[in-house]
């Protein structure tokens, strides 16, 4: 096989779009807690080390989950075609990629950065790894909701690299994570029912119907969007152009779960689900930028 070929299935296997996304809101985190901060100051040495931690972390959990699940991904159109199911990467090799890139993204923080950061790196990998996909994907319905606590812990890893502590608008911004982690995934179960359902896998629409579960979805899409403007509760330096983003953007949301509770459309679930990304990704750089300009 050719080398190139061979390096784009590696880093096809750490799924850089949700690393992307994940070290984006991290990188965001370290930003806004310089100005969170007292007295705090954001070196070049610092941001370096806080991106390349959350790099190496994001990356090496999409690489062990995709190691563990590579059985049933075998068995959906989706991903039947990736490497480690296609068999163009060995499980073995797949494992120590991961696994090399998990510890560092443990021992640089502590080492280097802070423990508190180590810490909350550490606990996102064990929620993601053991407790998503380990235990509760192939048993639970509830694997996204418990397992989604990883979703927020790059906020935490980043933001604590800078302030070496938490504070209310770090809880917050990784909550939000949090909170938009199921409106995205469950988006996305709807559309590929078929192959949740061929796979045996217990996502909300396979255990519940895809009424119940575009319902869910509304419901979710409705926590998030008044979430994501309950910001002035955590810090005061709210714009309004940050509230009229929020409002216009879940307004947007909420327009694409209504649609879907009434009509169970799978076309629906897809857009939605593409929306959701854009949507996080705007949020926190309005976000970043508002708490930058209030300081």
């Amino acid at each position: 096989m050719p080398l190139a070929t061979t390096v784009e299935d590696f880093w096809r296997l750490t799924k850089p779009r949700i690393w992307g996304l994940l070290v984006f809101t991290g990188f965001i985190a370290m930003l806004v807690a310089v100005k969170d901060t007292p007295g705090v100051a954001l070196s070049p040495s610092l941001l370096a080390l806080g991106t390349a931690s959350l790099v190496l972390g994001s990356a090496s959990a999409e690489v062990l989950t995709n190691y563990h699940d590579r059985d049933i991904d075998g068995m959906m159109n989706r991903t039947k075609q990736r490497a480690l199911p296609a068999g163009r990467i060995r499980p073995r090799s797949a494992l120590a990629f991961g696994l090399a890139l998990a510890l560092p993204s443990v021992l640089v923080p502590l080492f280097f950065i802070n423990a508190v950061s180590a810490a909350f790196m550490l606990l996102g990998l064990v929620d993601n790894i053991v407790v998503y996909s380990l235990l509760l994907k192939r048993r639970t319905w509830l694997n996204i909701i418990l397992g989604g606590i990883s979703g927020g812990m790059p906020v935490l890893v980043g933001y604590t690299a800078v302030a070496g502590t938490v504070t209310p608008i770090a809880v917050y911004m990784s909550a939000l994570v949090i909170v938009w982690i199921p409106t995205h995934i469950w988006s996305l179960a709807i559309f590929n029912r078929n192959d949740y359902e061929a796979a045996k896998v217990p996502m909300l629409p396979i255990v519940f119907g895809d009424r119940v579960a575009s319902i869910c979805v509304a419901a979710t899409s409705a926590l998030l969007t008044v979430f994501s403007v309950a910001i002035f509760l955590f810090t005061p330096a709210v714009s309004i152009f940050y509230t009229l983003t929020a409002v216009v953007l879940g307004g947007l949301v909420l327009l694409y779960s209504g649609r879907l509770a009434m009509t169970q459309s799978r076309k629906t679930a897809w857009t939605l689900f593409k929306l959701t990304s854009p949507y996080l990704t705007i949020i926190f750089l309005v976000l970043g930028l508002t708490v930058w300009v209030a300081a």
